[in-house]
């Protein structure tokens, strides 16, 4: 995956609202989703993860899933972020409801679906 990515960009800086609407493929060059929108931590300002859609049609009936921020890696040929996330690890990944109090243990849970430390340790 490493030789895929070029890590020197023109300008390394995105925002938030241009990384809405990116692709996100795995390893394989299978299209896992498209990010519908960052989690930050409050207090330490990272980007906690990315809430990635999947499905659906016209944002009907597209479930969503967190993908932690630090399994997404930019690639500038495929204009979209891969990850090594399977797909069978992103179809049973926890899913995100909207209306969902979400804590420290829910997001614990995310992540280590993922195998990932959390950023927050």
């Amino acid at each position: 995956m490493e030789d895929m990515m070029q890590t020197e960009l023109a300008n390394p800086m995105i925002s938030s609202a241009d990384v809405n609407g990116t692709a996100v493929y795995n390893t394989e060059g299978d299209k896992l989703g498209t990010i519908d929108h960052l989690m930050l931590d409050k207090k330490s300002g990272k980007v906690a993860y990315a809430v990635m859609g999947s499905g659906g049609f016209l944002g009907i009936g597209e479930d969503y899933s967190p993908i932690p921020w630090n399994a997404l890696k930019y690639d500038t040929t495929l204009e979209g972020y891969v990850t090594g996330i399977t797909v069978e690890q992103y179809r049973t990944a926890p899913k995100w409801e909207r209306d969902w109090d979400r804590d420290r243990d829910w997001e614990t849970r995310v992540w280590s679906h993922y195998g990932l430390q959390p950023y927050w340790v």
